[in-house]
């Protein structure tokens, strides 16, 4: 597995900041650990009062902030946000689903286009309207296409999370990646997101973070995990 990431250039697509560290930061750090590249593109940061029952605020600098610790932590190659603006942050389906794939493809700093990745990880569709959103739009980015014409990615996969026991959709894993020796470094990742850690055991903590990896590593009898959907594998 090391020597296939080690040949990797991976993006992977976030809706927000954390998200990426919750579905791929096993796979972010196996792969950096490896030799491979690793780019990560969050689409929105923004002010924010958090719904769960008391007054708390949380702005979007704040949200970058914790994104850069995070990717300093697991030496992401690069990052960057693609939105700042709070009037779209939780409301990414009132833009057009062309715009946003416009944005993954070639109007953004690390598009595909200018990254050329290899493998791409895309959030998986949920309740959440900024997820299905960007799951549709890089859906489409990724969609097969003549490697003479546009850069092709020959790994594509759809991340996991602890919210996805709550969907429409249910997620399958089909790929997975044993993440035991990096498991407390995509935990430590995560709790860089301070504004974003939530009490056990609610799902959105970092107690259920550790018992998905702990629970998909169980799948595939190793100590942690992470699973994905595959939906596209060339060689």
């Amino acid at each position: 597995m090391d020597h296939f990431l080690a040949r990797q250039r991976l993006l992977v697509i976030a809706p927000h900041a954390d998200d990426e560290t919750i579905g791929c930061g096993g796979l972010i750090a196996r792969s950096k650990a490896a030799g491979g590249e690793v780019y990560v593109q969050v689409l929105t940061v923004g002010d924010l009062d958090h719904y769960d029952g008391k007054d708390h605020p949380v702005a979007g600098n704040t949200r970058e902030k914790e994104l850069e610790a995070a990717m300093e932590l697991l030496g992401v190659d690069d990052w960057e946000i693609l939105i700042k603006d709070s009037d779209l942050h939780l409301r990414l389906d009132h833009i057009p689903r062309r715009d946003l794939i416009n944005l993954f493809e070639r109007d953004s700093r690390l598009a595909i286009d200018n990254i050329r990745p290899t493998m791409i990880a895309i959030p998986a569709p949920s309740f959440n309207q900024d997820h299905e959103a960007v799951y549709k739009a890089a859906l489409t980015a990724c969609r097969p296409h003549l490697s003479t014409l546009k850069p092709f990615q020959r790994v594509v996969l759809v991340a996991d999370s602890p919210q996805l026991a709550w969907n429409h959709t249910p997620f399958k894993p089909n790929w997975y990646v044993d993440i035991s020796d990096c498991l407390d470094l995509k935990l430590e990742a995560f709790a860089k997101h301070e504004s974003q850690q939530r009490p056990s055991p609610h799902m959105g903590g970092i107690d259920a973070l550790r018992l998905l990896a702990e629970m998909r590593g169980r799948e595939i009898s190793v100590r942690a995990a992470e699973a994905f959907e595959c939906l596209r594998f060339v060689v």
